[in-house]
C-alpha cells in the first residue's frame, strides 16, 4: 500500500504540490487526471522517491519512505518519451532490469517472453528499438517495466506520443495488463476518455491540488464540485449561471428549466447548472425536456457524430448530436436539454447534487 500523507511540494515558495493525502492499494489501478501543468509528473515524483516533499511523508506498505532515494525502492516508471537502449535488441531491453538484479538465464528467459507475449511482441525480438514502430518501442518499455517485479509502476503520460491507432489499441489492452500484476500502477493523462476506459481509480489535479479521489466511473458520475466536473470533461463541460427559485432555474435571458426531480432539495438563490455535450440534442429525449433557442457557431463532423458550437443567451455551448449535421454558422436552432443529468453546483462551485451521469 502506498500512501500520501499530508505531502507537499514547494519550489521558490510556491507549492507545485498542495498538502496531499492519498492511499492506493496493491493490485490497485490509480489514474491521475488533469491538464498540463496541473501537477501529475510533480506527484508521481514524489511517490517514487526522485523528489521529497517538502513537508508531510510517504509511505509504502506501512514503512516511512520518505528519505529513501529511487535507487532502493522498486519502482519501475514508463515516460511519454519512452526509453530503450538503442543497441540492444529487443530481448535484452526488456531482460535488461533482470539481468542488472541478478536473476539466472532461465527464468530472465522465461519472463521475457511472457512479457513479449503479453504485449505482442513476440516477433520483434531480435530486432533493435530502432528497426520496430513508435507503438512496439513503447510496447518494449512497458514490457521491460513489467518484468521489474516493481511494487510500484509509474506511467506518465505513455501513450501521448502514439498515433491514434496504436493509442487505441494499447488502452483496451492496459486493463487486461494491470489486472495480471499484483503492483500498484499509477498512470498520468490529460484525457477524460482514457481514465473512463482504464477504469480503477481517479485522482483529479488542478493547479497541484488533488480535488477528488475515488472510483473512476463515480468521481465522474458525481464530481464533488465544479473543478473535478471540468476536468473530467471532453469536450468542454456545459455549464449556465442561473437562480433557482420554487421549482425553476431561471436565466437572466429569459429562459426557465424546471427543475428535475434529483435537484429538488437545490436551495433557493444563486446556482451554476451544467451538462456534458452528450445530454444536449437535436430532439426531446423525454417529455420533461426543456426546449431552449440557441445560434449555432461552427459544426465540426467527426463522421458518425458532430460537435455543434451554438450560443445560448451568450454561454457558449458544445452539443454532440449523432450523424452529419452541418449547420450553417449564425441559424437560430432549437436544442433539447436532458435535465435527468443535470448537475448543480452552489456560489462557491462545491456540488449541490448531480445526476446519474450516464456515459
Amino acid at each position: 500500500m502506498l500512501e500520501l500523507r499530508n505531502a507537499a511540494k514547494m519550489v521558490g515558495g510556491e507549492y507545485h504540490i498542495h498538502p496531499t493525502d492519498l492511499t492506493f492499494e496493491r493490485g490497485s489501478l490509480n489514474v491521475l487526471l488533469g491538464p498540463t501543468l496541473s501537477g501529475k509528473t510533480s506527484l508521481m515524483r514524489l511517490m517514487a522517491g526522485l523528489d521529497r516533499p517538502t513537508s508531510g511523508s510517504v509511505y509504502f506498505d506501512g514503512a516511512d519512505v520518505t528519505g529513501m532515494p529511487v535507487q532502493k525502492r522498486n519502482v519501475a516508471m514508463v515516460y511519454q518519451q519512452f526509453i530503450n537502449y538503442p543497441a540492444l535488441s529487443v530481448y535484452e531491453n526488456i531482460a535488461s532490469p533482470m539481468r542488472i538484479a541478478g536473476r539466472d538465464a532461465k527464468s530472465i528467459d522465461t519472463e521475457v517472453r511472457k512479457a513479449a507475449e503479453l504485449l505482442k511482441l513476440t516477433p520483434y525480438l531480435d530486432r533493435t528499438p530502432l528497426n520496430l514502430s513508435g507503438g512496439q518501442q513503447q510496447r518494449t518499455a512497458l514490457a521491460r517495466a513489467l518484468v521489474k517485479n516493481a511494487s510500484l509502476v509509474l506511467l506518465d503520460e505513455p501513450l501521448a506520443n502514439l498515433d491514434y491507432k496504436l493509442r487505441e489499441e494499447l488502452r483496451e489492452e492496459l486493463p487486461r495488463i494491470f489486472a495480471q500484476s499484483g503492483a500498484i500502477f499509477v498512470y498520468a493523462t490529460t484525457e477524460p476518455s482514457e481514465a473512463l476506459l482504464l477504469g480503477g481509480n481517479t485522482a483529479t489535479l488542478s493547479e497541484g491540488r488533488v480535488t477528488q479521489f475515488g472510483n473512476t466511473i463515480a468521481v465522474y458520475r458525481r464530481p464533488v464540485d465544479l473543478i473535478t466536473a471540468k476536468t473530467f470533461a471532453d469536450p468542454p463541460l456545459n455549464f449556465i449561471d442561473v437562480t433557482k427559485a420554487g421549482g425553476s432555474f431561471h436565466h437572466a435571458g429569459g429562459a426557465e428549466i424546471v427543475v428535475p426531480p434529483h435537484l429538488a432539495g437545490t436551495p433557493d438563490g444563486a446556482v451554476t447548472i451544467a451538462f456534458h455535450p452528450h445530454h444536449l440534442s437535436l430532439e426531446a429525449q423525454t417529455a420533461a425536456s426543456p426546449k431552449l433557442v440557441a445560434r449555432t457557431q461552427i459544426s465540426e463532423i467527426t463522421g458518425s457524430e458532430s460537435f455543434v458550437h451554438v450560443d445560448f443567451n451568450g454561454v457558449r455551448w458544445v452539443m454532440l448530436a449523432h450523424g452529419i449535421h452541418d449547420i450553417d454558422p449564425d441559424t437560430e436552432i432549437a436544442v433539447f436539454l436532458d435535465t435527468r443529468h443535470l448537475m448543480a453546483f452552489g456560489p462557491h462551485g462545491r456540488a449541490i447534487a448531480t445526476g446519474n451521469q450516464a456515459a
